[in-house]
């Protein structure tokens, strides 16, 4: 198995300029890298079958989880379970780095919700 980084992987666009690496992408699990600029954010959205594990690596996330809103700072994280609605967005002067691991992968999973 290869040492995997956003140097080797596979690089995607999300939002308007948002970027995302897929450093794992099994049948089963799913971890990427992503990167938000300040002012940016996801839209409100939820996943019926997979739960998610966002882990801050730089930068502080301001992460909205059905109505509460939670500050993560690097080196913290935070679960999601699977049909929770939930919003990330990066309202700091510094680019947000995290990781958000899905189980299972969460792409084509995704509804919006307001």
């Amino acid at each position: 198995m290869p040492i995997v980084s956003i140097k080797n992987t596979d690089y995607y666009k999300w939002g308007t300029h948002c970027n995302g690496w897929h450093l794992v992408a099994s049948k089963s699990l799913s971890v990427i890298q992503e990167c938000v600029p300040k002012g940016l954010s996801e839209t409100r959205h939820l996943h019926k079958k997979a739960e998610q594990f966002f882990y801050i690596l730089s930068g502080i996330a301001t992460l909205e989880v059905s109505g509460d809103i939670h500050i993560i700072h690097s080196n913290e994280g935070f679960h999601i379970p699977a049909g929770i609605a939930h919003t990330l967005s990066n309202k700091h002067e510094q680019d947000l780095e995290f990781l958000v691991v899905s189980t299972p992968p969460s792409h084509g999973d995704r509804e919006n919700a307001n």
